[in-house]
C-alpha cells in the first residue's frame, strides 16, 4: 500500500510566508527559507510553495526566493504562482522545483497542461484547483479565489487529467484556514472522477482531521499551512498518530 503524504504549504507574498482565512486577511508568518529548512528537518514528505499574488498582479514568480528555498530542501518541492507558459515551467524547474503547479494559467489556456506534460513529463505537472460552493455546486475560482469561472470543478479536474496533469491539488476555499476539517464531500466528488493522485488542501485544524481525511477519502496526501507554521500540530507526532491508527505514512 502506498504511503500517505503530509505536505506543509508555504504561501508567499512579497518574499514572506503569509496565511489567511478563506483566502482573505493575510498575515505575516515567517521567512520561507527558514520555514523550508525547518520542515525539511521535521519530516515533511514534500513542500508546496505558492507565490500567491503573482497571477493577480500579472508578474512572474519570485525566482530568487525559490532558489534560496530549494537550496535548503532535500524533499520534493512543488512550486506555483504566475505560471502561464512552458517558459515559466522551465524557469521554475531550473530554479530548483521538482514539480510545477499551474492554476489560473491552465484556466486561461488549458492546452498548457498538455504542452508542459509533453515537454517535461506528466509527473512534473500539478493542476492546482481552487474550489468553492456556489448555489450548491462546486465552481472553479481563479486569481487566488477572486474570480468565479463558472467551471464545474469535477469536470475541470477530469479534463486536466485527460490533458496530461500528473497530480491535482484540490484547494477548498470554503474550509481554507477555518480549521474545522477537510471538505470530505467535495474531495470524494473529485476523487470519483480522476485516477491521478489528489492532494487535499484547506481545513486542517488538528491531527484527527488528517485521520478522517485518509479514512473517509482516497486522497493521496493532506496539505496544510497554519497548523504546521504555528506548531499547533507537530509533523512527527502527526505521523506517529496516523501510523498508530493504521494509516501508512513514511516515518
Amino acid at each position: 500500500m502506498l504511503t500517505k503524504r503530509i505536505i506543509p504549504c508555504l504561501d508567499v507574498r512579497d518574499g514572506r510566508v503569509v496565511k489567511g482565512v478563506n483566502f482573505l486577511g493575510l498575515n505575516d508568518v515567517d521567512d520561507p527559507v527558514a520555514l523550508a529548512r525547518f520542515y525539511n528537518a521535521a519530516g515533511a514528505d514534500e513542500l508546496v510553495f505558492y507565490d500567491i499574488t503573482a497571477s493577480h498582479e500579472g508578474r512572474k514568480l519570485f525566482a530568487d526566493v525559490l532558489e534560496r528555498t530549494a537550496a535548503e530542501v532535500f524533499i520534493p518541492l512543488t512550486v506555483g504562482g504566475g505560471i502561464r507558459s512552458t517558459d515559466d515551467f522551465d524557469r521554475v524547474l531550473k530554479a530548483g522545483a521538482d514539480k510545477v503547479s499551474v492554476n489560473s494559467g491552465a484556466i486561461k489556456n488549458p492546452a498548457l497542461i498538455g504542452e508542459a506534460a509533453k515537454k517535461y513529463g506528466s509527473q512534473c505537472v500539478v493542476l492546482s484547483v481552487d474550489v468553492k460552493r456556489v448555489d450548491g455546486k462546486y465552481h472553479v475560482f481563479q486569481n487566488g479565489g477572486r474570480i468565479d469561472t463558472g467551471l464545474d470543478a469535477c469536470a475541470y479536474c477530469a479534463e486536466g487529467e485527460a490533458r496530461g496533469a500528473g497530480e491535482i491539488v484540490l484547494n477548498s476555499i470554503d474550509t481554507d484556514g477555518v480549521k474545522t476539517g477537510f471538505d470530505i464531500e467535495m474531495l470524494n466528488e473529485v476523487c470519483g472522477r480522476v485516477k491521478i493522485p489528489v492532494v487535499a488542501s484547506g481545513g486542517a485544524g488538528r491531527r484527527e482531521d488528517f485521520l478522517k481525511l485518509f479514512q473517509k477519502t482516497s486522497v493521496d496526501a493532506g496539505l496544510a499551512a497554519s497548523i504546521f507554521h504555528f506548531r499547533e500540530v507537530e509533523l512527527g507526532a502527526l505521523k506517529r498518530y496516523l501510523s498508530e491508527n493504521e494509516i501508512p505514512v513514511r516515518q
